[in-house]
């Protein structure tokens, strides 16, 4: 799905009208509920109890929003390259603590416990300085939970359009992740069940992309509630162990010996 930028102001990010109407689709999108629901799950799986929850590039706080429900005595920290993004996310949950910062300079020393990065590192070409900063910040026996965009044969314009610099194999996330530090403890992939969807749908034209980068998530409501249907069916085989071998997206946890 498309995100936002998060390499630096001025070099190509998405005008900052879509942060809003990035903000008007989030609730209720079959994609967006169901990341969150996946993420919580993954928390309480492998870093329950979790007293503190910090969040780079949180775009407008949908999913620190999410956590901040599910865990109200975490404490929480979201950041964000872009202002627009932060001023949302300000609105949305004025008691949480929020940050500017570049995830390509973090000068923090083992303090962090817990660490997301939900479609963040696909849009940063020095995503191996921001997981070896990441290692760097977080302390023993804390971890980070990823989500990227998977496949780079599901390239086309709408990954152009999101200003995303590669889509992911399974083998070079957790070479990334390993070559930093970590130890990985689980990744799979998901939005397995609508795959081959996925490859029709980039069959649009490149101008279709150019002229609305949001044009994906203006789905008909009967569709966006099929989609949700599919995806739930998804999220309890996972629960259940499914390691799927393909999907849109991959998640990984690891941790820091």
């Amino acid at each position: 799905m498309a995100h936002f930028s998060h390499t630096s102001p001025g070099s190509g990010g998405f005008p900052n009208e879509e942060f809003h109407e990035l903000e008007q689709v989030e609730a209720g999108h079959w994609w967006f509920e169901t990341r969150n629901r996946l993420i919580l799950n993954t928390i309480r799986k492998y870093f329950f109890p979790v007293s503190e929850f910090l969040e780079i590039g949180c775009v407008t706080g949908f999913f620190l929003k999410a956590i901040n429900e599910a865990h109200p005595k975490t404490k929480i920290v979201g950041t964000e390259l872009f202002e627009e993004g932060l001023e949302i996310a300000r609105k949305r949950m004025p008691e949480v603590k929020l940050k500017q910062i570049d995830a390509r300079n973090i000068e923090i020393s083992e303090k962090l416990e817990v660490v997301g990065a939900f479609d963040v590192l696909e849009h940063i070409p020095e995503d191996t300085i921001v997981l070896a900063n990441l290692f760097q910040a977080i302390r023993k026996g804390g971890g980070i939970i990823i989500t990227v965009p998977q496949h780079p044969r599901l390239w086309s314009p709408r990954d152009d359009a999101a200003h995303h610099v590669r889509r992911y194999t399974r083998k070079e996330l957790v070479a990334k992740v390993i070559q930093a530090g970590f130890k990985v403890k689980y990744v799979n992939s998901f939005v397995s069940l609508l795959v081959p969807l996925m490859f029709l749908s980039r069959k649009r034209k490149a101008s279709d992309w150019k002229e609305n980068s949001m044009v994906e998530f203006n789905l008909p409501p009967l569709l966006n509630r099929v989609f949700a249907g599919i995806m739930s069916i998804e999220h309890g085989l996972i629960r259940l162990g499914v390691n799927f071998p393909i999907g849109g997206s991959l998640l990984l946890v690891a941790k820091k010996p």
